[in-house]
């Protein structure tokens, strides 16, 4: 509480000193929306919905990338590049994050250690599963006790 007392007391000296984007900053520092995505399945819609969600809350956006064997550079596919542009014209920090294997398990892994984290979107529950060992009951468990809310955005194409 008082960490949040005193963020928003910064925040007015710097708006006060015409310092808008610096109290903004110190105002939004904290929350963060989680994108997520898999290699090879970056949909516009979820781009876009993450980069709306982000500027109408007010967060700072982190990227979990993941691939399935060694992690991979998203800036190769046109539409993730136009994707990081669009975030940089919006004002939008970001974070990138690269990992391999089970989605379900990055995020999970995520979560638990980034506490501000308001909701994760993905573009759908199919690539959740990919890599992962389906019988897993320890997984399934820390799924149904995931620490925020998760947003489907579309359904992953054919």
């Amino acid at each position: 509480m008082m960490k949040k007392i005193e963020d928003a007391m910064t925040a007015t000296s710097f708006a006060e000193e015409g310092e808008a984007e610096a109290a903004r900053a110190f105002l939004r520092e904290g929350r963060r929306v989680l994108l997520a995505v898999r290699e090879g399945q970056t949909d516009p819609k979820t781009l876009k919905y993450a980069l709306n969600s982000s500027r109408r809350v007010g967060a700072l956006l982190d990227i979990l990338f993941v691939s399935s064997s060694e992690p991979g550079d998203p800036l190769a596919d046109p539409a993730f590049r136009q994707f990081a542009s669009e975030l940089e014209s919006a004002g939008i920090s970001y974070r990138l994050v690269r990992r391999t294997g089970c989605m379900k398990q990055e995020i999970i892994d995520y979560t638990n250690r980034e506490k501000d984290i308001l909701f994760a979107v993905i573009e759908s529950p199919h690539s959740l599963d990919a890599e992962c060992k389906k019988k897993d009951s320890r997984l399934a468990e820390l799924w149904r006790n995931l620490k925020c809310p998760l947003v489907v955005v579309s359904e992953a194409k054919a």
